[in-house]
């Protein structure tokens, strides 16, 4: 309790002292789409000890049979001063955590459903790391009347005259290091317009966080500079799509658990986690995956998996072993690489480790390098149906955000499924 008091006072002094305006209070919806509350100081006392009443039906995803008011619960640990903004006249953002008014976690709040995950792998003793790569487009104008045009026509780690889009990645991963957001690298990737920006490991909660700041970081200044940002999954025909390769691995009283003497340095603890994941993985793809156009971008010949394996080298792989650097072993991991940049972090992190403890847990053997098990999924359609009928995720998830998710989802299908597309419309009208 002397924590939070403590926390709460330097959040109100930061305010005081940098002149902050309004404290935007975020949280996501169950698609993973940014909400938030705007608060001024004269308020922020009262919302940082009380939190913020709202009522949860105006939120996809939080609607329910009867009480419909929910509370936002600021998580104090989270306070950041958003860098674009001039001082004295200063925004600061907090996350928060949906809660019932009871105080009890709301089961539609993805934060919150993650942090249970979690923790219930801490009680196993086990902490969950990762870092993920997030791609995108930068893009003209995102006029979905005509074909997105890129702002250059780059391709893998190109070094262009200082256009556009590289000055605004360097000055997105500026901001972002100014934000206490650990930055790997950032490059230029294989498709015009697409870039790169690969985030350093942290737990698992702190990194959905971070993703959330990364898309918002990457769309403002992208506005600002008079274009626009877009982590639409398969936004160009025959081009690579945007993915999030998110690295992984499970830590044990601060060592890494996936060391060991198997294959590739992997500990028999990381082999039965690929082999959960590998298992599960076509059931787990509607949330890791979780858009129409997400299934364009999951396809043959696109470095993008189809099928549920694994492999050292090959890029289609759902799971790849990366190498690891001769003195880093602490650095062994595993990378699964059907993710795309515009799930919901924290439902796809939730389920990603949810798959792969399943596999510990349940003694799964790990299949042939090289071995496909199974399909993935090859719509959403697909994906939503194999969803449905997953125990892992009813158990993981919980029935609440399970029966929406297939319902909202499942009304996205049928509206694109009508569609007459322009496809159709330039091979058939003239022909037939």
């Amino acid at each position: 309790m002397g924590g939070m008091q403590s926390q709460a006072q330097y959040v109100l002094r930061t305010v005081e002292e940098r002149g902050v305006r309004f404290v935007q209070l975020w949280f996501t919806d169950v698609l993973g789409r940014h909400k938030a509350f705007h608060v001024t100081p004269a308020e922020l006392e009262d919302a940082l000890d009380q939190g913020m009443t709202f009522d949860g039906s105006a939120i996809d995803g939080f609607s329910r049979t009867q009480e419909s008011d929910v509370l936002a619960r600021p998580d104090l640990t989270t306070f950041q001063l958003l860098p674009w903004y001039e001082e004295g006249a200063g925004v600061a953002r907090v996350f928060c955590d949906i809660n019932n008014i009871d105080g009890s976690p709301f089961e539609g709040c993805p934060r919150q459903q993650l942090r249970h995950v979690l923790d219930d792998a801490h009680t196993q003793g086990y902490n969950f790391f990762v870092a993920p790569e997030i791609e995108y487009f930068y893009f003209e104008d995102l006029d979905p009347a005509r074909r997105p045009r890129p702002i250059d026509h780059g391709s893998f780690f190109d070094l262009l005259p200082d256009d556009v889009g590289s000055q605004l990645r360097r000055r997105t991963v500026l901001t972002l290091e100014e934000m206490g957001i650990g930055v790997e690298h950032a490059q230029h990737e294989d498709a015009p317009g697409q870039h790169e920006i690969d985030l350093r490991y942290t737990d698992a909660l702190t990194m959905a966080d971070t993703v959330m700041s990364v898309r918002h970081v990457v769309k403002e200044l992208a506005r600002q500079s008079g274009v626009a940002a877009s982590f639409m999954p398969k936004p160009l025909a025959h081009v690579p799509g945007s993915g999030m390769h998110t690295h992984l691995s499970l830590w044990r009283n601060d060592h890494n658990a996936f060391i060991g003497d198997g294959p590739y340095g992997l500990s028999e603890l990381a082999t039965k986690f690929i082999a959960g994941l590998v298992h599960h993985a076509p059931e787990i793809t509607a949330i890791t995956n979780q858009w129409v156009n997400s299934y364009k971008r999951l396809v043959p010949g696109d470095e993008a998996p189809v099928g549920a394996g694994w492999a050292r080298y090959d890029a289609n792989a759902l799971v790849r072993v990366p190498s690891v650097k001769p003195g880093r072993i602490d650095s062994t991991r595993i990378e699964y690489r059907s993710p795309d940049t515009a799930a919901n972090p924290y439902l796809a992190f939730a389920v990603i480790l949810a798959a792969g403890l399943r596999g510990v847990a349940g003694d799964y053997e790990l299949p042939g390098e090289g071995e496909r098990t199974a399909p993935l999924p090859e719509s959403l359609a697909q994906a939503l149906d194999l969803m449905e009928d997953s125990k892992l995720l009813h158990e993981t998830l919980g029935a609440h955000l399970v029966e929406w998710f297939l319902r909202n989802k499942r009304a996205e299908w049928d509206d694109y499924r009508i569609q007459v597309t322009s496809f159709e419309l330039e091979r058939y009208l003239p022909l037939l």
